[in-house]
């Protein structure tokens, strides 16, 4: 295990007076994530602190969280401990959110929050890497994936999205005011379960709005209640929000033109369906309209291109711009 060089903490105070510190922690080698650190009343004495996210199961992942609540105790005088914790709230149950979970309760018994569709994977996470097992066959065939393309999607089923079961206290829904404190916004798309939460004029937007990339986002064939269309109307459920002053996304700087970015990611997204229609003027299969949409796809993006390519083709089949033409081996797909 290495030890990190320095823990990056940021704090931002909202209207209201509520501080909100972001901890940015190592999650794989080439990705990092913010975990975020939410606290009410006096600093020598927080009526409520809550931990947004976890970081991963790596431990230099851990051991840089542990560094970060350190430096939010000594350097800004929160005197918050594992003991002191009043809740513990998980956005989405993707590994570089939700991993950490198990080690932390060696921290803290403060109770778990989550949106109520991710509560089971939470709980039980080797169940839900059985159905993911089931159906990646199925979907290979459909989207004409073969060779190393297809056993890295094999792989990635495989792996569990935290190393053991946590129990879930408290299951949210759209709409909730957790604690008093976090207003629960649902936001499917890039995961079907995943919440924004809104902290008086500031957002944490989770991975739904990040300031440089979009976020991944998957067919429903592999993750249902995900996909595009759903991913774009919450973003219209974000830009409805009246009075947010600044959104904080779960990777990068913040975001004070939150809205304007909003409007970028619209923008891409109808460039990027444009640009799936004219591929598939011929019947093609996913994998072919995906060579056509990424010419220079890199290996490490690859996957995250077809996941990203499937769920466009889907969000036009729903549309009915597209037809899916079944054959004996992968489906085809044509512009109508």
């Amino acid at each position: 295990m290495t030890p990190p060089v320095s823990v990056p903490v940021t704090r931002f105070v909202s209207g209201a007076g509520t501080r909100v510190y972001r901890i940015t922690v190592p999650a794989f080698p080439h990705l990092k994530v913010h975990v975020f650190q939410v606290v009410q009343g006096p600093p020598a004495a927080p009526s409520y602190a809550a931990l947004v996210d976890t970081g991963s199961s790596d431990p230099n992942s851990q051991q840089a969280l542990q560094a970060g609540l350190t430096r939010v105790q000594q350097e800004f005088g929160e005197r918050v401990d594992g003991a002191s914790l009043s809740r513990i709230v998980i956005t989405h149950a993707h590994p570089d959110h939700v991993a950490a979970l198990p080690a932390l309760r060696r921290y803290t018994p403060a109770p778990v929050a989550a949106h109520e569709l991710d509560a089971p994977l939470i709980e039980q996470p080797a169940v839900s890497r059985e159905r993911h097992r089931a159906i990646i066959e199925e979907y290979l065939r459909w989207a004409g994936i073969e060779g190393p393309f297809a056993e890295r999607l094999r792989k990635r089923a495989g792996n569990l999205m935290l190393p053991r079961g946590v129990p879930v206290d408290t299951r949210l829904q759209d709409g909730d005011m957790l604690d008093g404190v976090m207003q629960v916004i649902h936001t499917p798309g890039h995961a079907p379960a995943q919440v924004c939460l809104r902290v008086d004029d500031l957002l944490l937007s989770a991975d739904h709005l990040l300031p440089l990339n979009s976020p991944p986002l998957m067919s429903q064939k592999l993750y249902p209640g995900g996909g595009l269309r759903r991913y774009l109307a919450s973003l219209d459920k974000l830009d409805a929000l009246d009075g947010v002053t600044l959104a904080l996304g779960s990777h990068d700087q913040e975001m004070h033109d939150w809205r304007g970015r909003i409007r970028t990611l619209r923008e891409r997204y109808a460039q990027k369906l444009d640009a799936t229609r004219q591929a598939a003027r011929e019947p093609r299969t996913l994998a072919d309209i995906n060579a056509l949409l990424n010419p220079r796809m890199k290996e490490i993006q690859a996957v995250l291109l077809l996941d990203q390519t499937a769920a466009l083709i889907e969000y036009l089949l729903e549309s009915g711009d597209l037809a899916e033409i079944p054959t004996q081996g992968a489906t085809l797909f044509q512009l109508n």
